[in-house]
């Protein structure tokens, strides 16, 4: 069930997922089976080509509202609550970033990781741990972007009603092609 939103036309919802409140889905973005967004008040904001997998849950926090910045990989089982998690990020199977957290930009966190309330956590970064805590500095643009990507590819195949986007010759000619584009970009981003 869907009510109060903005989904960009090219996002891919798929009927299972459950959305309520003010929020907002990008452009070429998707939202996977059984994923719940709530937003009673402040807002969810979710950028382009970013995807929020099968059963994770989006809820604002007490004073803050949820932002999920472009390319980000929100993966299986996560909890994202009342935070920021800024461009190019992967956020790894059943992890919880709380309340007033910041994830910066190009960072991974790694499944199961419980980031806790206003935690700030640098660009870059690997993390890890319950509590959570940057193991370390790497700059994760190039898998974080092709990760989005994959999940990009696979959304636009759901909204065809075409369920086995990832496998062939075609799909692998087509993956090597954007990650060769991907390089590109960060080496012209970091003057490379």
């Amino acid at each position: 069930m869907i009510s109060d939103f903005i989904i960009d036309k090219t996002a891919f919802v798929h009927e299972t997922s459950n959305i309520y409140g003010k929020v907002k889905v990008g452009r070429c973005s998707s939202i996977w089976p059984n994923v719940v967004i709530r937003s009673e008040m402040h807002e969810v904001i979710i950028g382009n080509h970013t995807n929020i997998q099968d059963f994770s849950m989006i809820h604002v926090g007490s004073s803050t509202g949820t932002y999920i910045g472009d390319y980000c990989s929100i993966t299986h089982h996560c909890t994202i609550h009342g935070c920021v998690i800024e461009d190019n990020c992967l956020i790894g199977i059943n992890s919880t970033i709380m309340d007033g957290a910041r994830i910066g930009k190009n960072s991974i966190v790694a499944g199961g990781a419980f980031v806790k309330e206003g935690m700030q956590i640098p660009e870059n970064s690997i993390v890890m741990g319950v509590p959570a805590s940057v193991k370390k500095n790497k700059n994760n643009f190039v898998q974080n972007r092709f990760n989005a990507f994959m999940y990009e590819i696979n959304g636009q195949a759901y909204l065809r009603g075409e369920y086995r986007a990832w496998e062939g010759q075609i799909f692998q000619e087509k993956a090597k092609r954007q990650m060769k584009i991907i390089i590109e970009e960060f080496e012209k981003i970091n003057n490379i």
